[in-house]
C-alpha cells in the first residue's frame, strides 16, 4: 500500500486490500490450528518439552510486541490488529492445548479424562474464558501448575494486549492525521 493512506485509495482497492487482509488472517489462523493438529503430542513431558514451552511463550511475547510496533505505524492500525487478535489467540490456545494433551500423555491421570488434540484445545479454551465448566480438571500438581500458568498468561494477555493493541491504534491514528494536516 505504500504511503498511501488507506482512506485515500479508491473504493475498490480499499475492498481488495481488506479482502488480502481477511484472507491471509484466515490462511495464518488455519495454519496455527493445523499445525496443531500435526503436532505428535506422546513425547515425554520432561525438562525439555517445558523448556521448549517457555521459550515459545517468550517467543510469543516477542511477536506480539513486534506486531504492535508494526501496527503504530501502519496505515490500517484497526485491520493490523484485528489480525493480531485473530492469529495470536488460536497460537496463544494452540500452545497451551499442546502442552495440556503432551501432559496427559506422558503422565496419565494428569486430568480426569484422557485429552487428544480436540479435548485438550477445549480445555485450553475454557480455561481462557475462565468458563470452567468441570468436565476435564487437572489432577496432578504438574497439570494444576500448567493450568495457573496458562489463566496468569490470559490475564495478562487480556489486559495488556488490548490496552496495547488500542493504544498502536491510537498512535498509528494520531500519526496519520498529523501527516494529513502537516
Amino acid at each position: 500500500m505504500g504511503r498511501r493512506r488507506f482512506e485515500d485509495l479508491p473504493a475498490r482497492a480499499r475492498r481488495r486490500f481488506v479482502a488480502g487482509a481477511v484472507l491471509r488472517t484466515l490462511l495464518s489462523a488455519g495454519l496455527v490450528i493445523t499445525g496443531y493438529y500435526l503436532v505428535p503430542l506422546d513425547r515425554p513431558l520432561e525438562v525439555g518439552p517445558w523448556l521448549r514451552f517457555g521459550i515459545a511463550l517468550v517467543g510469543f511475547g516477542l511477536a506480539i510486541a513486534w506486531q504492535l510496533r508494526v501496527i503504530a505505524v501502519s496505515g490500517t492500525p484497526q485491520l493490523r490488529a484485528v489480525q493480531l487478535v485473530a492469529v495470536g489467540f488460536p497460537l496463544l490456545l494452540a500452545l497451551f492445548a499442546s502442552a495440556y494433551a503432551g501432559l496427559a500423555r506422558t503422565q496419565p491421570g494428569s486430568f480426569s479424562e484422557e485429552l487428544g488434540h480436540t479435548d485438550a484445545l477445549y480445555f485450553a479454551l475454557t480455561v481462557f474464558a475462565t468458563v470452567g465448566f468441570g468436565d476435564i480438571v487437572p489432577r496432578t500438581e504438574a497439570a494444576r501448575i500448567l493450568t495457573m500458568i496458562q489463566m496468569s498468561v490470559g490475564l495478562v494477555v487480556v489486559a495488556f494486549a488490548a490496552r496495547a493493541v488500542v493504544g498502536a491504534v491510537r498512535t498509528a491514528l494520531r500519526r496519520a492525521d498529523e501527516e494529513q494536516r502537516g
